[in-house]
């Protein structure tokens, strides 16, 4: 079982959690970094920060599908997102917000970066799920 934690002593967070707790015994998957390529491996939504964020969560549902887990147990991502403005950010996070990544809020890094492994590629995600049952 994942217990998501906000620290009182800290700020309150918008939309994510502090930390979450995974007891011992549960099984989690460990996701490579989730792209925006489609099954031929063409990079979907050029110069689009948004769709690409959507396909990156599509592509994500997947990689988690195939662990035996889905988006609802994820319990932590980082959320990279080659970024010139804080609007940049936002406009990433509000995708993923809107996915309903986690049942709970997850833990969740993001971060603006200056460029990503593949050539037109402005997001991607990692995250760790727990597999339930």
């Amino acid at each position: 079982m994942a217990t998501h934690r906000i620290s009182p002593a800290l700020f309150t967070p918008p939309m994510y959690s502090h930390s979450v707790v995974v007891e011992a015994g549960e099984r989690l998957v460990f996701t490579a970094g989730g792209v925006p390529l489609d099954k031929e491996g063409n990079l979907v939504g050029a110069n689009d920060r948004v769709r690409q964020a959507e396909q990156v969560l599509a592509n994500l549902g997947e990689q988690l599908g195939q662990a035996g887990t889905d988006l609802e147990h994820v319990v932590n991502t980082t959320v990279y997102v080659v970024a010139e403005q804080p609007s940049d950010l936002v406009a990433v996070w509000d995708v993923v917000t809107a996915s309903g990544l986690a049942k709970g809020p997850h833990s969740s890094t993001l971060l603006g970066v200056s460029m990503l492994g593949y050539s037109g590629q402005l997001v991607e995600i990692v995250a760790v799920a727990v597999i339930p049952g």
